[in-house]
């Protein structure tokens, strides 16, 4: 292997003759050419024509590699290159198991080898500039740039092209002839592809074909064309969108995802779909994306539904309008060091995901609850350092359809100061002094679904702000202790205040809003002393656990605040007026009221954690010591109100959690023990439970959840993606949702990168799959009910059958009702270029059922066949 440049200095003489010239397609050798490589370009020199000598001089630097052997020929200005043979000259670079170069000519031969087992290895690729094609043979003029290649293979964007002859006539247009188009990736032997006979094309800009069908495994099908026109292009192209048609049993036929794309710029884009059913409901979606490198990206879809139940003039006959608005924004790290700016939003009319037509997302039908925020924060590096961010957030039910918007929040704060440490490390009481500065100002807003949008929206709204002073030290005694105190200086402004009266006409209290600006001030004293406890249980290196570590985090705290009731007045309950009640014009406030009651409440609180080191042996046999968690955290809460008259002590909150099965399995209790009775309202009395027969703590609540969770590959599984742009699970336990806008995307968030991995059409040992256990019960008694208020079990699996073949279901049992929650079925074949999918929820209210066979690719994305039976929407 050699390179070489050379110059060429001299002039050489050449012939423009009318002769054709040819090149043999095909080099029979056996590591040895049989024919002698310069006879490869052949004339008919029985001929004589008279021709006009010119000068000519190659235009550039030529560079040439060769790995079995160079031949020059001065006499026919030829130079040929064998085995590996490289040539760059220019713009141009051709890469062939042989190559000849004919200076006189201006033209470049390459061609493919026959190695000693008769198959033909080192074909050409050639490359000029960003336009690549990889023939079986080539012949190339320098000088007019015409082209002419046998059995071409190009790529334009996802479109895969071969051509039996190709001729360049300029360097914009080819002229092709027999032409295969497929985005398959094997182009030689493609699952399927469109043949046409006579194509023109234009690389980056547009293919122009002739009468086209369809082949699918080398058979030809009825699909075809007179003539087609395929567009290309580097950047995004604007266009029509083709709706696909269905039927339904309550809106009838229809015609779904059809409208049009804008490619607005490189940043961002606009597409435009609608929907149109026969009985008169209709649909419509705009989705956006936007981007910028480092800087930020984000999606904007709005819909809106026009839904129609039955026909005018039925009993069952019903109208309702639905609508979704989704933005996510995400800033880039690089964009800013100290401001960010980011955004979740997903609202929608109560039943949007209920009752869309377009869109089956069961993980967010099953969602009771939908929330939003947008968030901007700015950190000023000053010392000492402020910090502030404005929020709006949005939190929605969609059972009681009541919106809670604060519109927006302000947070600010002055980072802490400490006025008496030195510098380097602060000890003792007086140097960890330290106070800051926090502001918080909020603009809330109450309302419901059928208000929302409208101007009576917000005339229930709420607006004030909150000043608070803390300042705080901690300290150590008796070296294991640590002492902390503070106190806290609180100031609220309002801008809203009530006013309690007695109404004769109604015989009513009623309130009255009053538009004022009104302040309080409050303080409250804390402080806590705590410390941590290690106790070690040894059982000897030699047993399988070797030793169990018990560490204790008991903390007492005390809490002091002051009554507060000049805050407060009076007013009457009745005619009379000789019965007063108080209250404060503060009530409702978005930050409470003051207290007009003093309390002294101590607080005990117990931590715990459990861990072993185990003995156990790794693959090799090697035994090693292993740290084990048996219980994350094990925690006891409870206070007693040192100033209340009865019931002092609050009820005793008992949680913990713990992971087991190497983290596969989360496992989490919690359970409330009350110290006192209940007489037969179900009212606390001033009574130990014990004493009135009962235990010592009598159980109100308890809960338990186990989630268990394992995969082949032992990572954390699918990812239902889809679902969680839509305010849903992120796991399988609810289905995975089926966005009929574009059933080309995959039921099981494949892996790319894993599916280049697969080797074959068959496992040899290992079906990948994953499998997710959630299992949940609560026991309600504070009331004596003494019975399960909810018991379920709910299971999800994923496996591959083969690499091309997935199964996948979603289900569960509620021991209350006894009976089988939502379930559903998926079925997913990889047909390479194309995919089958089949989407089954047998029964429910969601009932429903899709099979969907098309091309994966966007630039057909058009061939397809999808039909489904969507669930039979009650609106309501």
């Amino acid at each position: 292997m050699y390179l070489k440049n050379f110059y060429i200095v001299i002039s050489f003489i050449f012939l423009t003759t009318g002769n054709s010239l040819t090149f043999a397609q095909e080099v029979n050798t056996n590591d040895t050419l049989n024919i002698n490589a310069n006879e490869l370009l052949t004339k008919d020199k029985s001929k004589k024509t008279d021709t006009l000598k010119k000068k000519t001089f190659l235009e550039g630097i030529i560079k040439r590699n060769a790995k079995g052997y160079e031949n020059i020929d001065n006499i026919k200005k030829q130079m040929v290159l064998y085995d590996e043979a490289e040539l760059y000259y220019k713009d141009i670079e051709l890469k062939s198991g042989i190559i000849v170069l004919d200076f006189e000519k201006d033209e470049v031969y390459a061609g493919r080898l026959k190695d000693s087992l008769g198959e033909y290895t080192q074909f050409p690729v050639f490359k000029q500039g960003a336009n690549l094609i990889e023939p079986d043979s080539i012949r190339f003029n320098t000088k007019t740039k015409r082209l002419k290649v046998w059995n071409s293979r190009t790529q334009q964007g996802e479109l895969n092209i071969k051509a039996d002859q190709s001729k360049r006539m300029n360097d914009s247009t080819y002229f092709m002839k027999n032409v295969r188009f497929t985005t398959a990736k094997n182009v030689d032997d493609p699952e399927y592809y469109f043949y046409s006979r006579k194509v023109k094309f234009v690389p980056g800009k547009k293919v122009v074909v002739s009468f086209t069908n369809m082949y699918i495994a080398d058979i030809p099908t009825p699909i075809g064309l007179p003539f087609a026109y395929f567009p290309f292009s580097e950047t995004s192209t604007s266009g029509f969108i083709l709706p696909s048609p269905g039927q339904s049993n309550q809106q009838g036929f229809f015609l779904q995802n059809g409208g049009y794309y804008f490619a607005l710029s490189d940043y961002y884009d606009l597409a435009i779909l609608g929907d149109y059913y026969t009985n008169g409901s209709y649909a419509l979606r705009a989705e956006s994306g936007y981007a910028k490198r480092y800087k930020f990206n984000g999606r904007i879809n709005l819909r809106f539904e026009n839904q129609i139940q039955s026909e005018r003039g039925l009993p069952d006959y019903s109208k309702s309008k639905q609508y979704n608005i989704q933005w996510s924004h995400a800033q880039d790290g690089k964009a800013s060091a100290n401001s960010r700016f980011s955004s979740s939003v997903n609202i929608s009319s109560s039943q949007y995901f209920r009752q869309s037509l377009n869109l089956i997302n069961v993980g967010s039908t099953l969602n009771n609850n939908l929330s939003s925020s947008i968030s901007y924060s700015k950190t000023i590096p000053s010392v000492p350092q402020i910090n502030f961010s404005l929020t709006a957030t949005h939190s929605q039910n969609i059972n009681t359809q009541v919106i809670n918007m604060t519109l927006p929040t302000l947070q600010a704060s002055v980072d802490r100061v400490f006025p008496f440490a030195k510098e380097g490390a602060k000890k003792g009481i007086i140097q960890n002094i330290n106070f800051q500065y926090n502001l918080r100002g909020q603009n809330n807003i109450e309302t419901t679904d059928s208000l929302f949008f409208k101007s009576e929206m917000f005339k229930t709204g709420r607006a004030g702000f909150q000043h608070s002073i803390p300042l705080s030290t901690n300290f150590k005694v008796f070296k294991y202790f640590s002492v902390s105190a503070s106190t806290n200086f609180n100031e609220v402004w309002n801008f809203h205040t009530i006013r309690k009266s007695y109404n004769a006409a109604t015989n009513k209290v009623e309130d009255t809003r009053v538009n004022e600006f009104a302040a309080y001030r409050t303080y409250d004293f804390s402080s806590a002393i705590g410390t941590t406890i290690y106790g070690t249980f040894d059982f000897g290196e030699d047993k399988k656990i070797q030793t169990i570590r018990h560490v204790m985090r008991p903390n007492i705290s005390y809490s002091y605040t002051p009554s507060f009731d000049q805050y407060y007045d009076t007013y009457a309950i009745d005619a009379t007026g000789t019965t007063m009640q108080e209250y404060t014009k503060f009530q409702n406030g978005l930050f409470g009221t003051p207290g007009n009651n003093y309390s002294n409440n101590v607080g005990f609180s117990l931590n715990n954690t459990f861990e072993a080191k185990v003995k156990t042996v790794d693959e090799k046999g090697k035994e090693e010591v292993k740290k084990v968690m048996l219980l994350n955290n094990l925690n006891l809460v409870t206070a007693y109100n040192i100033s209340a008259d009865s019931l002092a002590w609050s009820p005793m909150r008992v949680s913990g959690g713990t992971t087991l099965f190497q983290n596969k399995m989360g496992v989490n209790f919690s359970t409330t023990l009350d110290p006192y009775a209940i007489d037969n309202s179900g009212r606390r009395i001033e009574k130990y439970n014990i004493n009135n027969g009962g235990s010592l703590f009598r159980m109100t609540s308890a809960n338990m959840a186990l989630n268990y969770s394992l995969t082949s590959s032992g990572s954390d599984g699918n990812k239902n993606r889809q679902n969680q742009q839509n305010g849903g699970r992120g796991d399988d336990l609810f289905g995975r949702s089926t966005d009929l806008s574009d059933n080309r995307q995959s039921l099981f968030d494949d892996d790319k990168d894993k599916e280049e991995e697969k080797p074959s059409e068959f496992y040899n040992s290992k079906l990948p799959w994953d499998l997710q256990f959630a299992y949940s019960v609560t026991y309600l008694n504070d009331n004596r009910q003494n019975r399960l208020n909810n018991n379920s079990l709910m299971v999800s699996g994923n496996v591959e059958l083969s690499p091309k073949w997935k199964v996948g279901i979603s289900s569960g049992y509620d021991f209350v009702q006894n009976g089988v929650t939502f379930t559903q079925f998926r079925f997913e074949r990889d047909l390479e270029s194309w995919r089958m999918s089949f989407n089954w929820v047998p029964f429910g209210v969601n009932s429903y059922w899709g099979f969907f066979i098309g091309i994966k690719s966007s630039v057909f994305s058009d061939i397809k066949w999808d039909k489904n039976r969507v669930p039979d929407r009650r609106l309501r």
